[in-house]
């Protein structure tokens, strides 16, 4: 089968596509026909050597997948030869291997793709949205009636949070670096959206709350906004760092004045059991349309390098997703 590899850590130049021998499902597993990959910008954190998850050399990278079910091994009974499937980091566990055209997964890890989903929103699915549903209500503890504040809410992670954020009653004010960007956050869902690329832009965040701050805050680069969030954010508020690039200096003095929660997410320590349970509302939001993944680009398999640059550029928009076919 063709892969997507890294032979060493780097830049997006590190990743070719090679001939490797195909995966055989064991007991318990299957193998699947991956139609479509999402690209996460975990997958470009990992492949840099530096992030908390270190693959051994070389590796396949990524998380999310869907496609259809090609083999079932010893054991499996749920799953068939022919179903739609979606495969994904996201099921609480650290997993690679995505970027080829086939992969085995343990049966349990595997989730139906719900009917008239397609396989580029199916690979959407996993990483995106179990990350804002985890960080929203998990760990954020979210309820109708609060007011959220997403930081990049036109990205993969941040139009999963609006989506889910309506859904569940709350009132959204987005922020997006480009027209093309904030138009797509209002039509998620969002009820105010600003431009992040204005001087005083979070003056206008304010205001919007009524000076109050917002009760909570989705923060996307806590490297950079820290520092502003933790004056920003309601008496008693939480921030929620879902991610950042480096380090910041903060005063702790902040969070002491305000009371506020400072509170950092990983998927995979939320565990099976929980993200079975996160995987399985998203799955009911797909079938009822109340969630709809929004993809950015379709591109090659072998576009892997240029897909890893591009998600990480200014003006993120919806999903990428790796096709192979």
């Amino acid at each position: 089968m063709k892969a997507v590899r890294a032979h060493s850590f780097g830049g997006p130049e590190v990743l070719q596509v090679d001939d490797v021998e195909d995966p055989v499902a064991g007991k318990g597993e299957v193998a699947i026909d991956v139609r479509a990959a999402g690209v996460n910008p975990a997958d470009t954190y990992m492949r840099t050597g530096v992030y908390a998850i270190v693959p051994d050399l070389p590796y396949i990278p990524g998380g999310d997948a869907a496609g259809v079910v090609s083999a079932v091994g010893a054991g499996v009974s749920d799953l068939a030869v022919g179903d739609h499937v979606i495969v994904s980091a996201g099921m609480g566990v650290r997993m690679t291997g995505c970027y080829a055209e086939k992969v085995v997964r343990p049966a349990d890890l595997v989730v139906p793709l719900p009917s008239g989903i397609d396989f580029a929103a199916g690979a959407a699915i996993g990483v995106p949205y179990a990350t804002a549903h985890y960080a929203l209500f998990a760990r954020g503890g979210a309820v109708a009636g609060e007011t959220v504040f997403i930081h990049g809410a036109s990205g993969a992670v941040g139009t999963a949070a609006v989506q889910l954020a309506k859904r569940a009653g709350l009132t959204i004010i987005g922020s997006g670096g480009s027209q093309r960007g904030r138009d797509l956050i209002l039509e998620q869902g969002a009820d105010h959206v600003v431009d992040h690329t204005e001087v005083g832009y979070l003056d206008a965040v304010a205001e919007l709350t009524g000076g109050k701050g917002p009760s909570i805050i989705l923060e996307m680069l806590a490297n950079v906004n820290l520092a502003a969030d933790l004056e920003l954010v309601a008496k008693h508020g939480r921030i929620i760092i879902i991610g950042a690039r480096g380090e910041v200096t903060v005063n702790p003095r902040r969070t002491m004045m305000k009371e506020l929660d400072l509170r950092g997410i990983a998927l995979w320590n939320a565990g099976r059991p929980l993200v079975g349970e996160i995987l399985a509302d998203i799955t009911a939001g797909l079938a009822d349309g109340s969630l709809r993944p929004v993809i950015g680009r379709e591109m090659p398999l072998e576009n892997a390098a240029e897909a890893h640059a591009a998600i990480l550029e200014p003006g993120a928009y919806g999903k990428i997703v790796l096709t192979t076919r």
